[in-house]
């Protein structure tokens, strides 16, 4: 098939631009979960020494270093991306598309109006002395390199995930060194002499202005869609008013028929890489005749790679309520301790896991919530099962590898509506 691409960044406002690969590649998982992987050596260096290992001090962490070696790799996957779109004879633009009818696209050499990928704050400063990331995941690695790091949080952290999650990991954070301002937002920012920048918020709790400075503001306030140049109006694609979303059928079809939009660009999806991929081979499929498989975002797994990682698959306990009521649900969950914890003497007290299923009859698994180390390569596996109408009597029938994490999830017998202390004893 004739295929082409037009891929074009728009610098951001502090004139940052990447290459070829998307949000995932050059800003997004891989960098993050590297930079999260740099902090958890530096963890693990402290636990090495309760395990006899003899560690010159102080250790020191060298940013640029760091910085260097994740672009390294960034740019040869943008490389990787380039061959792989030439060995399959696709026609790359480093152009900015727009449609000039319904079935004719236009490149544009020059962007007509500067926009960002993520959303800055309209607020004094903002624009001119903030760059932009994510937030949780962000602090959390800052804070593991040793850098004195405060989250400024509107509301609720993690938003759209499990509440009683959420809640553990910030818990965790705030344990871990990260300072958290609740319920506070931001007024202005100014550049004082010093070159640190001094933030004024307010504090919604205790009605008071408050500032403080620091060497960088970061701001984590979400992304916007891009699409303002693409002159969807005129060809009839309709988008949300609110969030700039383009709106799509069960089919990835547009308010156009022959106009198809996949991925985060779209109302209602997972902003997850492996769903939008998913999404796009079954669309090809389609539209090629091979099948007319639909793409099934139900039960899509994730995980936050926070310094204590929060993994989930299916839906949360808040969700599950809404859909099913309080007296439908039942919800298994524990406290455990990582067997690596214990000789390092580190808190376990928000490692944490939960399972809430149907009540009736065969108890079909809902949602699985798992709070600790390596929790993207647990839910991973336990992903199949719920996927597959995985039930409550079939996970106690899976025998559980010993001595891991998971295993704890093949013995969660204790209830939330029972009231006993579901604290894991023994080994």
């Amino acid at each position: 098939r004739k295929v082409a691409v037009l891929d074009y960044v728009e610098p951001s406002p502090q004139g940052t631009k990447w290459g070829l690969g998307g949000t995932c590649v050059n800003v997004g998982c891989i960098p993050k979960k590297l930079m999260h992987q740099a902090a958890l050596l530096g963890s693990a260096l402290k636990d090495a020494q309760h395990y006899g290992w003899n560690i010159a001090q102080p250790v020191h962490h060298t940013w640029s270093l760091m910085a260097q070696a994740v672009q390294n790799y960034v740019k040869s996957l943008n490389w990787g991306h380039r061959v792989q779109l030439q060995d399959k004879k696709v026609k790359y633009f480093n152009m900015k598309g727009s449609f000039s009818d319904p079935y004719t696209i236009r490149g544009l050499t020059k962007a007509g109006k500067e926009v960002s990928c993520c959303v800055i704050s309209a607020i004094a400063g903002a624009l001119e002395y903030g760059i932009t990331n994510v937030s949780l995941e962000c602090a959390g690695f800052l804070t593991g390199i040793g850098l004195d790091t405060t989250v400024m949080m509107r509301s609720i952290p993690l938003r759209g995930f499990d509440q009683q999650m959420a809640s553990l990991v910030t818990e965790h954070m705030e344990s871990y060194g990260t300072k958290f301002l609740k319920r506070c937002f931001p007024t202005k920012v100014e550049k004082l002499e010093s070159n640190r920048l001094q933030v004024t918020w307010k504090n919604t709790d205790l009605g008071t202005e408050e500032t403080d400075s620091f060497d960088t503001v970061m701001w984590a306030v979400g992304r916007a869609p891009d699409t303002e140049t693409l002159n969807l109006e005129t060809v009839g694609v309709k988008t949300n008013s609110e969030t700039g979303k383009i709106i799509v059928d069960a089919s990835e079809a547009t308010s156009v028929p022959h106009i198809y939009a996949i991925g985060d660009i779209t109302e209602g999806r997972p902003e997850l890489t492996p769903t939008a991929i998913a999404a796009g081979k079954l669309l090809a499929q389609r539209l090629f005749g091979e099948s007319s498989e639909l793409m099934d975002y139900d039960n899509v797994p994730t995980t936050v790679f926070t310094p204590l990682e929060y993994g989930c698959v299916g839906l949360s306990e808040e969700m599950a309520v809404r859909c099913y009521g309080s007296d439908n649900i039942e919800v298994y969950h524990a406290y455990y301790k990582p067997l690596e914890f214990t000789v390092a003497e580190r808190d376990a007290t928000q490692c944490y896991m939960k399972v809430v299923c149907l009540r009736e009859r065969e108890q079909r698994i809902l949602g699985l919530h798992f709070i600790g180390p390596n929790a993207g390569e647990v839910i991973q596996g336990f992903a199949l099962g719920i996927k597959c109408g995985a039930t409550y009597p079939q996970l106690m029938k899976t025998i559980g590898i010993h001595p891991t994490c998971a295993e704890e999830i093949t013995k969660l017998h204790i209830t939330k509506r029972s009231g006993l202390d579901a604290t894991v004893t023994g080994c």
